[in-house]
Parts: structure tokens; C-alpha cells; sequence
């Protein structure tokens, strides 16, 4: 580990930043002021994640070992997911973010599902689903016939308990749910969320095969079974599926796709069990009751100027990604998880989550397109020092502390390589812990140059990129009138007082291609263990069949799940562009 050398750094924060944290993170007493600053918020985090080194080594020099992962936090240059940050050295203590529960085709089983999901929504955590194994609507339950509701009445029974209770008290659920395309109910649950305003807090996917995808381009039928049963009931023609697939997404964003083959060709731990069930947002695909703790690296923070420019610091960025994955590690030592059976198949595979933020800013700061051959370069480049680091520093905690339980029978004793978890790395959609970096979410393109942030119970946020601020600012194009016009439309592109080097480098989501969001998402995917959170955006104009060359690329670049949005699609959108934001500019120019 590197030693810490500021261990008294003080986090610099920007004003938004300030606020989520004041708002969802920073302990408060019973009255409900707050009673923390960030810095003891990120030594509380700090102190109570260090304290499982002793577990190891009664002599561990803990202090210091807290130390550097208080800088690394910070100085912003690593966070982790929401849940460590809430929950470290308080009462709740429940530390990780993505959580599988099995949906089993029995009544009792399937409420007890229920009883976990509230629970673990209630600690903070986020979990995914599959109803694959549920018995079609109409089947016989027993001596009743026709009695079953089906998997897509079952989504909304997880969906009441999801909306009821508030994860860790200050966000709704983040859920997802899969269901295989030889399902019988398939075509309903391709359907679910045509109403908008149903199910908003799950977000649904199609998992399908290699096999389904190479009859989607013959046009030929597939067969449907029963997973009560095992018997065929029938057959739908895969292109026709496939279409039904496109169509609904076209119009609400929902359902993606999951490659499940190609989640399972990684799998790092068959003798466990197939991999059915990818988490919240995407991210990972995890064994059922398996949990997995996230942690995201700056890259915006990751460069450093040589020979009079920018360029990434990787001897910087290989001195963190250790202490990244010790710190993940030992979260799962001191985490308390809300179901034994959670903590017990967690602890036998110690599966970590080690991404990034930031990757759009870092593009910006470095004057490359997000949209350009050399953005897919730097990405390729990036996640693969990322990926090795990571896992020679699992190896090496390997070493010191021993294999994960179920490392026999895995792909490392195959390659006869201990490690100390039996997944490394992934990318999450890092929403909150980018705003309180102040950076980029994930490795999604900036959204806007200067957009209003609608979050915190209906609060609004005006974000003004502060590299497009910067580079305003001193090439003497930054008026009130451009923050105005940027606001209510989003339109950089078209700002002719803007240059037109400075366009291109700050291209936004809606002005990627979607081919290009595809190649990006496949540069990362390619050095991943887990798998990618990523929306592919397209325009208001895009066209169904858009939507289906995307799909079918994205299968063909070997991604493991696909996810887009089509601007305007919903009519709720968590980033968007508004007149409200008039009044926000008004105040920051007045004040």
C-alpha cells in the first residue's frame, strides 16, 4: 500500500456536491440537524472499513491504513458506492449496493422474497430479480385450475414493497427484473411498462441466447416452455419477438436485453450455479442471495501534465487501484448484512465491484472527442491497466489473507492463480457519488454543458460543466446569454460564439451516435469482469429501426446487456434541460 501523505486533507467540494451530501449523507442527530462534516463523514467511512485489517493481523497499523483511505476519498479520487458511505460506523452498517434474490415458483418462497426485498431496500441496497422459473398466468396452483397469476402480476408485488419502503431512508428502490424469452408470459412482459407511470421503479430486461439471436436474423421459430414443467407449449417466430422487444423499447426505453451466454462464458464460478440475474442498473450479474460491494476511480483526477500537456498519470492511477481493492475487500468484512444467507454466499465468492467516473471529463481535459477512434483507444487502454492492477492486487491479498471459499472448482484454480475475490471490477452508473466527485457519471458522454439537475425530493440543481466553464471563461466566450440559451436548449452544437474545436470536444449524449455509445461501452466491456451500466441514447427522431441495428451491434461487440433511451421517451427524466433553470441562472448571475 502507499502510505498516506496528507492524511489531513481537507475534501474541496463544489456547492452541489455539498448539497446531496447535507440532504442523504451526512449523520444528523435526532433532531435532525447535521452533525457531521464531509471530512468526518469520509473518516467515519474510513476508520470503520480499516478496522477489518485487524481481522488479519491483530498488530495491523490500522491508523494508518484508515489514513489512505480517508485520502483517496477525500481527494475525490476514489468513492464508494452509497451505501458505505451512509452506513459506515453507524447503527444500520449494511455497506454494499447490488443484491440478487431468487424468485422461486412457490408461495412461500416467493414472500419471503418479498419480506428481503423491503429489508434490503431498507439498508440501502439495490437488487435485481428473475422470474424466469415462475409458472405461466392461468397454470393450475394445486387442485385450481387456472389459478396462477403469473411472473408479470409477481413484478408488481416487488414493486409495492420497492415503492414503500425508501432505500436506506433517502432514496425509492433501485430494482431490476429479467425474464428468459422462453418464457410462455414473455410477450406480457415485454409489454409491462407500456403505461408509463407502471413499474417506475424497476427497470425490465430479455434474457436471450445465442441460439435466440442467430434465429432472430434467420427468421425462424423458437420453442417456449414452461419452467414448471419443462415442456414445450409452444413457439413464437424469434424475429417477430424480437421486434415486439424493439417496439417497446422505442417507445418507453424498456426492455433491454441480456446476453446470457455471454455473461456466462465469464462466469468465474460455475460449479456454483449459471449466472440468471444482473443487478439494479445492470452492472453485475450475481448468484442468487449474492451481494457486491462498488467503488468507483476519478479518472478526471487521474492525469498529469508532462512535457507541457495533460496526459493520464498511471503511475498515479497504479498506486490507487490497490488501495481501492483492499479497501473493497475489507468492506466485506466489516458489512452487515441484512439476510445470513446474503452474508454467507457473499463471503464464499468476495465479489468486488472496482470502476470508474469521470471518463467523459477526463476525454475533455485531454481535448478528445468522446466520439472519436481515439476516445476507444484510451478506454481500451484505461480499463485494461485497471483490470491488471486490480487483479494482482487481489492475488497479492490473496497471498496475505487467503482465496476467496469457493475458489476451488473456479476458473483461477484452472489457471492455478489464488485470488482473493472472485470478481474485480465492473462500471456502475456512480448517479450521487459523480455529483459529489463533481465529474461525469460512469463513462456515459456529459449529458449538457448546462443542464438542471431534478433530484433530492424535487429539489433542481443548475450544473454548469466546469471545464466548459473554464475554457468560456478564458477564451472569452462565457455571457449569460450563452448559460441562458444552454440551459432551455441543449443545443452547444448550433452556438456559433462557441469554437468549433471546443464543440466537438464537449459533444453531449444526444449528439453521440448511438454506434459510438455501442463501440465505448465494448472498449470497457472487453477488460471487465462483471459487466457495463450504460445508456445508449438516441434523439426524439430515432426510428424502431435504429433501436434494432443498436440491439443487434451490441450483441455483435460482445456486450453482456444493452440498455437505451430515446429523448422524451419518459416523462420523467432524472437530467434534463429547463425554463426552470432561467431562474437558477438568474440567481447565480444576481447572487
Amino acid at each position: 500500500m502507499v502510505l498516506a501523505t496528507q492524511k489531513d486533507i481537507t475534501p474541496t467540494l463544489e456547492p452541489n456536491a455539498l448539497r446531496v451530501l447535507e440532504k442523504r449523507y451526512l449523520r444528523r442527530d435526532r433532531t435532525g440537524s447535521i452533525i457531521e462534516s464531509p471530512a468526518q463523514m469520509f473518516r467515519r467511512v474510513a476508520g470503520f472499513v480499516a478496522s477489518a485489517e485487524r481481522g488479519y493481523n491483530p498488530k495491523a497499523d490500522v491508523d494508518g491504513v484508515a489514513d489512505e483511505f480517508y485520502r483517496v476519498m477525500a481527494s475525490l479520487e476514489f468513492l464508494p458506492n452509497s451505501p458505505t458511505l451512509l452506513n459506515a460506523g453507524t447503527e444500520a452498517g449494511q455497506l454494499a449496493s447490488c443484491f440478487v434474490l431468487p424468485v422461486p415458483d412457490s408461495l412461500e418462497e416467493t414472500f419471503d422474497a418479498v419480506k428481503y426485498t423491503a429489508m434490503i431496500h431498507k439498508s440501502g441496497g439495490g437488487i435485481g430479480f428473475n422470474v424466469s422459473h415462475i409458472r405461466p398466468t392461468g397454470s393450475a396452483v394445486g387442485e385450481h385450475l387456472d389459478a396462477a397469476g403469473g411472473p408479470v402480476a409477481l413484478i408488481h408485488v416487488f414493486a409495492g414493497a420497492a415503492d414503500y419502503i425508501r432505500q436506506g431512508g433517502v432514496r425509492r428502490g433501485c430494482n431490476s427484473v429479467v425474464m428468459s424469452v422462453t418464457h410462455p408470459d414473455i410477450l406480457h412482459f415485454i409489454s409491462a411498462k407500456s403505461n408509463p407511470n407502471t413499474l417506475t421503479n424497476f427497470y425490465n430486461s430479455v434474457s436471450v441466447t445465442d441460439e435466440f439471436m442467430a434465429r432472430v436474423r434467420s427468421g425462424e421459430d423458437y420453442t417456449l416452455v414452461a419452467p414448471n414443467t419443462g415442456e414445450p407449449v409452444g413457439k413464437l417466430n424469434a424475429a417477430e419477438v424480437f421486434n415486439r422487444i424493439v417496439d417497446q423499447a422505442w417507445f418507453t426505453g424498456d426492455p433491454g436485453l441480456v446476453f446470457i451466454d455471454r455473461i456466462n462464458r465469464d462466469n468465474p464460478t460455475p460449479e456454483l450455479g449459471r449466472l440468471e440475474t444482473i443487478t439494479g442498473c445492470g452492472e453485475q450479474a450475481l448468484l442468487p442471495y449474492e451481494s457486491c460491494n462498488l467503488g468507483s476511480i476519478n479518472l478526471a483526477a487521474m492525469l498529469k501534465i508532462e512535457n507541457g500537456s495533460l496526459c493520464i498519470d498511471y503511475e498515479r492511477l497504479g498506486q490507487l487501484v490497490p488501495v481501492a481493492v483492499r479497501f473493497l475487500d475489507d468492506v466485506i468484512d466489516v458489512n452487515r448484512f441484512p439476510i445470513p444467507l446474503v452474508e454467507q454466499i457473499t463471503r464464499k465468492t468476495r465479489k468486488i465491484g472496482l470502476g470508474v467516473m469521470g471518463f467523459a471529463d477526463m476525454l475533455i481535459r485531454l481535448g478528445v472527442p468522446y466520439n472519436s477512434t481515439k476516445a476507444i483507444g484510451i478506454a481500451e487502454e484505461l480499463m485494461e491497466f485497471i483490470s491488471r492492477r486490480a487483479r494482482e492486487a487481489s492475488h497479492q491479498l490473496a497471498q496475505e489473507r487467503g482465496v476467496f471459499p469457493a475458489w476451488s472448482g473456479s476458473i483461477y484454480e484452472k489457471r492455478g492463480l489464488p485470488m482473493r475475490n472472485a470478481a474485480c471490477t465492473t462500471i456502475a452508473p456512480t448517479g450521487t457519488i459523480s455529483i459529489i466527485a463533481g465529474v461525469s457519471s460512469g463513462i456515459e458522454p456529459i449529458f449538457a454543458a448546462v443542464f438542471v439537475r431534478n433530484i433530492l425530493d424535487g429539489e433542481n440543481l443548475l450544473e454548469i460543466n466546469p471545464y466548459f466553464e473554464r475554457v468560456a471563461r478564458e477564451r472569452g466566450f462565457y455571457t449569460r446569454e450563452l448559460i441562458e440559451q444552454l440551459v432551455t436548449s441543449n443545443h452547444l452544437h448550433i452556438r456559433k460564439e462557441v469554437p468549433e474545436d471546443v464543440r466537438k470536444v464537449f459533444v453531449t449524449a444526444h449528439r453521440v451516435s448511438p454506434d459510438w455509445h455501442v463501440r465505448i461501452q465494448a472498449a470497457f466491456q472487453r477488460h471487465i469482469d462483471n459487466a457495463v451500466s450504460k445508456t445508449v441514447n438516441f434523439p426524439k427522431s430515432a426510428t424502431r429501426e435504429d433501436i434494432a441495428r443498436v440491439f443487434m451491434m451490441a450483441f455483435e461487440q460482445g456486450l453482456k446487456g444493452i440498455t437505451v433511451y430515446r429523448d422524451q421517451s419518459r416523462d420523467l427524466q432524472p437530467l434534463c434541460t429547463s425554463e426552470e433553470g432561467m431562474q437558477l441562472v438568474d440567481r447565480m448571475f444576481v447572487g
